[in-house]
């Protein structure tokens, strides 16, 4: 069974940082794009950051480009999203994504993590 923990969210203040983490397990890791979606309170679940299997090529939202960095570790089966610069409009439930080629869309995400809350406080 494929599996996808996230875990690191937590409650910080304007302009703090948090990393983010995500162990798949019963996935060849090294043959997916993985990144991170998010879901505000009302809002429909949107598109952070993806990395390519290689890690080479890497993809961010506008609204997050400059403040957050996505990086994997294909030996700990392991993605990270480190988040700086965190403002109120972040909070979010954080979700964890794999899938076989690149997208920006939810509907085409393979496999989900459970999500990880992030509550920045102003």
């Amino acid at each position: 069974q494929v599996q996808l923990v996230d875990s690191g969210g937590g409650l910080v203040r304007a302009g703090d940082s948090l990393s983010l983490s995500c162990a798949a397990s019963g996935l060849t890791f090294g043959t997916h794009y993985m990144g991170w979606f998010r879901q505000a309170p009302m809002k429909e679940r949107e598109f952070v950051a993806f990395i390519s299997w290689a890690g080479t090529a890497r993809y961010y939202a506008d609204s997050v480009k400059g403040r957050f960095i996505i990086s994997r570790d294909n030996a700990k089966d392991t993605v990270y999203l480190q988040m700086s610069s965190l403002n109120p409009e972040d909070t979010a439930i954080y979700y964890c994504a794999a899938t076989q080629t690149i997208t920006r869309r939810p509907a085409d995400v393979d496999y989900w993590g459970q999500g990880t809350q992030v509550t920045v406080s102003s």
